[in-house]
């Protein structure tokens, strides 16, 4: 019952027109008024944040804010995969031989969620890992470790919410939103989808490197709302290290595995 009501709920709010209400505040002069409030309200710590607060024209800008490089190390070693965002690890483990992980108690097909059955193949009995965002984070996306870019495409239109409820009782969330999926080849030649999820009301999902080649650590796009990251490894490429546990926030630049 709570998981119909949740949808229906939902469906009736996330449309074409709410979210150009929401995105344009935000991006209105008026939003900068909010941005004291939004920091108290999350506690959000501004000795990492780059620019002076007074510096941002509205709430947007703030969301989107860049940190300074100190306050995010990048892991050195070679075998390193890093997470790509400050996030929480919502889950990761086993993908099973028939192509299907779970998170929060739901099945996910690598077919449903790459739309493609032959790249889905490629994933089988590989390991998975999900990352949310929430809307107090730094919303900037980096390079997980160096890496050739296979290939980059979109799929979904709207975007429910991937927090624990809309994980929970949404339907089809990870694998139905708008979301930027991105191939790539890291230094090992073994494959990582980097997928990029769309959060509740807005699909904007912007890249701001178009190259073939990655850099680990480097930015490569950003979030405009709260979001979530999915990480998918093929076979035999990567193990997660023993200091990745769910629940447990991480940081961009901070190991979340290592290549084999």
């Amino acid at each position: 019952m709570r998981e119909k009501l949740y949808q229906s709920m939902i469906e009736l709010t996330n449309g074409k027109w709410t979210s150009y209400i929401i995105k344009g505040f935000a991006q209105s002069k008026l939003s900068k008024k909010m941005i004291p409030s939004y920091i108290k309200y999350f506690d959000i710590t501004i000795k990492e944040i780059s620019n002076n607060i007074q510096d941002f024209s509205t709430l947007h800008e703030f969301f989107i804010r860049n940190v300074t490089q100190e306050s995010r190390p990048v892991a050195q070693l070679e075998s390193a995969v890093v997470s790509p965002v400050d996030a929480k690890v919502e889950k990761f483990g086993n993908i099973s031989l028939d192509g299907v992980f779970h998170v929060k108690g739901k099945s996910y097909k690598l077919q449903d969620m790459l739309g493609s059955e032959k790249l889905a193949d490629a994933y089988v009995n590989g390991k998975y890992i999900v990352l949310y965002l929430s809307p107090a984070e730094y919303h900037r996306i980096h390079a997980p470790t160096d890496a050739k870019v296979l290939r980059q495409y979109i799929l979904g239109s709207k975007s429910y919410p991937v927090n624990k409820w809309g994980l929970q009782y949404g339907k089809n969330t990870i694998s139905g939103n708008y979301r930027l999926l991105t191939e790539i080849e890291m230094p090992n030649t073994k494959n990582c989808f980097f997928i990029k999820v769309g959060a509740m009301f807005v699909n904007s999902i912007e890249l701001t490197n178009t190259s073939k080649d990655w850099y680990k650590g480097e930015e490569v796009g950003y979030f405009s709302f709260g979001s979530t990251v999915v990480m998918l490894f093929s076979e035999d490429s990567i193990e997660f290290a023993p200091t990745v546990q769910e629940g447990k926030f991480i940081r961009m630049g901070e190991l979340v595995a290592n290549m084999l």
